[in-house]
């Protein structure tokens, strides 16, 4: 396709483009954006969401012709010069590598849930509204096998701009569902027939001794707070073993140790 020339930041064909940082606060309408050459090969790849448009840099056009090789045939291409990228996007956008995607239907829990196989491994998360973190949660569920992630409405969106670029793009290829809650969480796991653990560093079993068996959730908190107490009543405790002296990991690196520790590592 024949890159089609912006140099007006008020063209309306780049309007969804327009005030990135400003319009991460009050939402895109069904829409998000993805950011860097890396995601932008998961997106285009994955397919799991529909790319409506892309806009590059005009001198960061050589060496993106692989990856733009893949973009959907039509999905229209924008670049513009540095000055004009900047206008558009409020701030200095030194990568320079944008493109548009539009959000799915939300996906019903059950359905997902019904669907994985026997040994499923999924990534609960609770009250996690940190960018990063929830971005990074992601890059662990891709490289480390987990079949999907659920969240409660109070855990950041993943499809935030800047949790897709922490994800490295995983947000838009590993299938996640949104619940109300933590009890309604609870619940579809429960019916799903899943062995729900939950991650605290507190009265609880020690990973290494879990078994990867059958259909496991991981369920992982906020930092600090961590899961409520009386979520973790209702299953199984289980922590990481560390020194004596401090008992803190990072969430995204605590849910990286534990899918390692679970991954199922034989399937077909």
């Amino acid at each position: 396709m024949t890159p089609i020339e912006i140099t007006d930041p008020q063209d309306p064909r780049i309007a969804a483009y327009r005030n990135v940082r400003e319009r991460d606060l009050v939402g895109r309408e069904g829409r998000f954006v993805a950011e860097g050459k890396v995601v932008l090969n998961v997106l285009f790849g994955a397919r799991r969401f529909e790319t409506e448009s892309v806009l590059i840099l005009d001198k960061r056009l050589a060496g993106m012709e692989d990856t733009l090789a893949a973009k959907p045939a039509n999905a229209p291409l924008y670049i513009a010069d540095q000055a004009t990228m900047d206008a558009i996007a409020g701030f200095h956008i030194h990568r320079g590598i944008l493109a548009i995607g539009a959000k799915r239907e939300p996906e019903a829990a059950a359905v997902i849930l019904a669907a994985l196989p026997d040994d499923a491994l999924i990534v609960a998360m609770v009250g996690i509204a940190n960018h990063d973190n929830v971005g990074a949660i992601f890059r662990n569920a891709a490289a480390l096998g987990a079949d999907t992630v659920l969240l409660d409405a109070a855990s950041c969106d993943p499809l935030y701009r800047k949790a897709i670029r922490v994800s490295v793009g995983a947000a838009l290829k590993v299938p996640y569902a949104v619940l109300p809650d933590a009890t309604a969480m609870y619940d579809a796991l429960d019916a799903a027939g899943f062995e729900q653990l939950a991650m605290t560093p507190r009265n609880a079993e020690d990973l290494a001794e879990i078994a990867p068996a059958g259909r496991q959730a991981i369920y992982l908190g906020a930092e600090g707070r961590g899961l409520p107490e009386a979520l973790m009543a209702r299953m199984r405790r289980v922590r990481i073993d560390m020194e004596a002296d401090f008992d803190s990991l990072n969430v995204a690196a605590a849910s990286a140790i534990a899918l390692h520790r679970l991954r199922r590592l034989h399937r077909n």
